[in-house]
């Protein structure tokens, strides 16, 4: 491994290339039960909207044009993620490229997002809008390196546009990087006039286009979009210890600890012998990228003091961290330092990271049940799916929920069949109840779940359903790969419309 990747440093992005393939088979073959962020792609890909609430649209349109094309499935939901998370990777190599000299670092930088937590673990884990964003981040990249390197072409310009444009429908804490590349181009008088091309212009009326479908609905849909994240960022800010400016500002440095550590570690343990080298070196593009990620930082640090935040999470950071990497070996190419003897021991400990990390997802299914733990993965939805629709010898018309979770997996077990939720979208309630037998479901694991919720049987009475009379029916269905004696209940209740 170690003689191909000195002779063919570009063959990593064949090893990226089979990571991804690898999670997707694995996630495949694992119970067809959804994660959080999984299941709420599945009952969100039955809409094509403009906005869907506190996440920007980006990879909801995305995961809607590819179940209209393929039809839902646990494969159409996790190629969408792990081909993007490719993408990330893929740019973000060929990005180093452009302006590092020597190439078999281009190798060490991709290596090095793969030692970022929200990459190896949690992307693999439950995200899906961050690994859209980190995409964008990466062609963002990319566009502003051929810009800056290369003549003064449009098509460049045009790609950073692009790239702002999916960004800021991807995440919205993405527009921090455009900002923090200004300030940090600002000072470099070779490359300052490239910020004042009238290319510049198109670059923004492209990403203004992109965005544009979105930010109207955002104007209009303001508390919506923001309500859920603001709670968020502020939650615990009534028993802080600390004022809450302090209380936020230690929250995010611990984020940012927590965030960089095990890259930092693993780039302190593979070039230990040249640290000191490393650490001294300078070049105009350490200057810039250093720049950029201290700008990104201080900037979110403004954002939490004026926003009073307190809590600060890891993976909000990820956009912002994922620029370490490739400082990290831009400082170790201005110091001259070989890295080519590094990759195989780089490899290695990327290799036990980010493929250890899936099969752990994997091994998790078979495991937890020994030790009496279950995960989303064991909810056995479709146990319950076959339960009810044996009872009744024919799948439902419409199915009646009350949360996403469930949404989302009643969406895999049943794919050509409707999925309400109480509230969503904005005109549900008026949306007509389609001809033939009704299911409404909900989880009983909880107590005081026996009866037909209220936010069921409101929906339903809007659409003029009698629930009064109804009997509901609680199903206890074995966990996926769980032991027999262990059960999951289910609350159901078949309501006959013609």
């Amino acid at each position: 491994m170690r003689s191909l990747l000195a002779r063919r440093p570009d063959s990593i992005y064949y090893l990226v290339a089979g990571y991804c393939l690898l999670s997707i088979v694995l996630k495949i073959l694992r119970p067809d039960s959804l994660e959080i962020d999984e299941s709420e792609q599945a009952f969100l890909s039955q809409y094509l909207l403009a906005g869907y609430g506190t996440q920007p649209p980006f990879y909801n349109w995305l995961q809607y044009g590819v179940v209209t094309l393929f039809g839902i499935s646990v494969a159409s939901l996790t190629i969408v993620k792990n081909g993007l998370l490719f993408l990330c990777l893929l740019f973000y190599g060929l990005s180093a490229r452009m302006i590092l000299s020597d190439r078999a670092l281009s190798a060490v930088a991709m290596l090095g997002v793969l030692t970022l937590p929200p990459v190896f673990l949690l992307s693999q884990r439950d995200l899906s809008h961050t690994v859209a964003a980190l995409f964008a981040v990466s062609l963002f990249l990319y566009g502003s390196f051929k810009v800056l390197k290369g003549p003064s072409r449009l098509g460049p310009y045009l790609m950073v546009g692009i790239a702002m444009g999916l960004g800021a429908i991807s995440k919205y804490n993405f527009v921090v990087i455009p900002v923090a590349a200004i300030i940090a181009i600002l000072p470099e008088t070779d490359l300052r006039k490239r910020l004042f091309d009238w290319r510049v212009l198109a670059s923004i009326a492209i990403g203004a286009i992109i965005m544009a479908p979105h930010a109207y609905w955002v104007l209009n849909n303001f508390a919506h979009a923001s309500g859920d994240t603001v709670t968020e960022m502020k939650e615990g800010a009534e028993n802080a210890a600390l004022p809450h400016m302090m209380q936020g500002l230690f929250s995010l440095g611990v984020a940012i600890i927590k965030g960089v550590a095990p890259t930092m570690a693993v780039f302190g343990l593979i070039f230990y012998a040249d640290l000191g080298r490393i650490l001294r070196a300078r070049s105009p593009w350490t200057r810039i990228i250093g720049r950029m990620l201290c700008a990104c930082f201080l900037i979110v640090a403004l954002i939490v003091v004026a926003m009073g935040a307190t809590h600060i999470r890891e993976k909000w950071l990820a956009l912002f961290t994922v620029l370490l990497p490739l400082y990290f070996t831009l400082k170790i190419d201005a110091a001259g330092v070989d890295a080519t003897p590094k990759l195989t021991a780089l490899l290695s400990i990327v290799g036990v990271l980010a493929i250890g990390v899936v099969l752990m997802l994997s091994a998790r299914v078979l495991v937890g049940p020994m030790i009496g733990e279950y995960s989303f993965a064991h909810t056995p939805y479709g146990g319950f799916a076959r339960a009810v629709t044996d009872e009744r010898g024919a799948p439902p018309a419409t199915i009646v929920v009350d949360d996403r979770i469930l949404a989302g997996n009643l969406r895999i077990q049943f794919p050509d069949t409707p999925i309400m939720l109480p509230g969503f979208p904005p005109n549900s309630d008026s949306l007509p109840l389609l001809p033939g037998p009704v299911l409404a479901a909900w989880s009983a694991e909880d107590g005081g779940r026996e009866d037909i919720p209220p936010r069921i049987s409101g929906l339903l009475s809007m659409k003029a359903v009698n629930t009064e009379g109804l009997e509901a029916k609680i199903v206890s269905i074995p966990y996926n790969a769980g032991r027999p004696s262990d059960e999951y209940k289910f609350g159901y209740v078949w309501i006959e419309r013609r």
